[in-house]
């Protein structure tokens, strides 16, 4: 709403505003950091054969959306860097991802990056949840398909997000919440060597969530402080909602004018291809069955905008026609972070490659 209203100040040449925005990047950063300590590996062993297939699955749209968006920019002639924006980063990524790789575009010169990010973004959500309940109703209408029983055993997977009630105590909860800042502080530290490394900007989220990653699955092992999901989730969710509060606020809207028309163009693609992948690979690759279906609508949610967008597409589906167990325990566990490990070193091979 405030974007809008700045957009009107400056179009009427009647007001504006000006900012100090000097906790944007923290709040995005402890964020990301919550998300990597949410990542339990065991999820991996315990999910079988179906997530893995579907976590490869989620690797292979961010490269195709990659080659996508890099693909159109050089027909349409628009920059590369706002090809990638309009992908797997925005795409996959959301919002987070988008804003913050777009700050580091901007840094290259790339001054409309971050409200390009943003709006890809936004439109990837949007769209998401626009073609994932019609698609997975027309892949169940047209393969007459029921949900079945097949006795898949969730409760290994319900364990590991079901967290006890545990009382914590005030140093337990500062042990938490000094997990998420000495990640935030080491990862800066590795994005900072790795883009010394690979001699660009390296977004200090991804090192932030790795060692978190690392942190929370050590911790799992030798138990040095008692782990709450709920508090961290928690914090996150707060930190996300100032993070994106911040960023849309200050974004200029009128800086957008002369990118959108390619813009669109390597977004309307994005949208074509998810239908074609999810509708005639996806469903096929999953086993051609109803839980397959549910998928493919939950994939064209996260894959195109967020995790709670999937589940949005997938409860539709659920209430309608039939419970699928196995699609609401493996989507949202590989959209909320399994992801992230495949496809952002996808993601840096080709700004690398293809962002001067």
């Amino acid at each position: 709403m405030f974007m809008f209203i700045t957009f009107i100040g400056y179009k009427t040449n009647t007001f504006n505003f000006g900012y100090e925005n000097l906790f944007q990047s923290t709040f995005m950063l402890a964020f990301f950091t919550t998300v990597g300590l949410g990542a339990n590996l065991k999820i991996l062993k315990s999910g079988g054969k179906l997530l893995i297939i579907y976590w490869l699955i989620c690797g292979l749209l961010s490269l195709f959306q990659n080659i996508i968006g890099i693909g159109v920019s050089k027909t349409i002639g628009l920059q590369p860097a706002y090809g990638m924006l309009a992908s797997s980063i925005s795409m996959i990524g959301g919002h987070g991802a988008a804003l913050s790789y777009g700050n580091t575009f901007a840094k290259l010169g790339y001054e409309q990056a971050p409200v390009v990010g943003a709006a890809a973004a936004t439109f990837g959500l949007i769209f998401g949840v626009v073609i994932g309940g019609p698609l997975g109703r027309r892949l169940i209408y047209k393969n007459d398909l029921k949900p079945v029983d097949d006795n898949f055993d969730s409760s290994k997977l319900d364990s590991l997000f079901k967290e006890e009630k545990i009382e914590l105590t005030n140093l337990d909860i500062i042990k938490n919440v000094a997990a998420i800042i000495i990640s935030m502080a080491i990862g800066t530290l590795v994005s900072k060597f790795i883009g010394s490394l690979i001699k660009m900007d390296f977004p200090d989220y991804v090192g932030a969530m790795f060692i978190a990653v690392i942190l929370r699955n050590v911790n799992e092992k030798v138990h040095l402080y008692k782990f709450s999901g709920n508090l961290v989730d928690g914090i996150g969710d707060v930190m996300l909602n100032l993070y994106l509060a911040l960023a849309l606020m200050t974004l200029k809207l009128w800086e957008l004018q002369d990118l959108m028309g390619g813009v669109l163009v390597v977004l309307i693609c994005q949208v074509i291809f998810m239908i074609i992948y999810a509708y005639f690979f996806v469903f096929r690759a999953l086993g051609k069955n109803y839980d397959a279906a549910v998928m493919c609508a939950g994939l064209c949610g996260h894959g195109l905008g967020a995790t709670p967008s999937a589940i949005v597409n997938m409860t539709a589906i659920n209430e309608e026609y039939g419970m699928s167990r196995k699609a609401m325990m493996i989507v949202p566990i590989v959209g909320a972070f399994l992801v992230d490990i495949i496809y952002q070193p996808i993601v840096l091979t080709f700004i690398k490659t293809f962002v001067q």
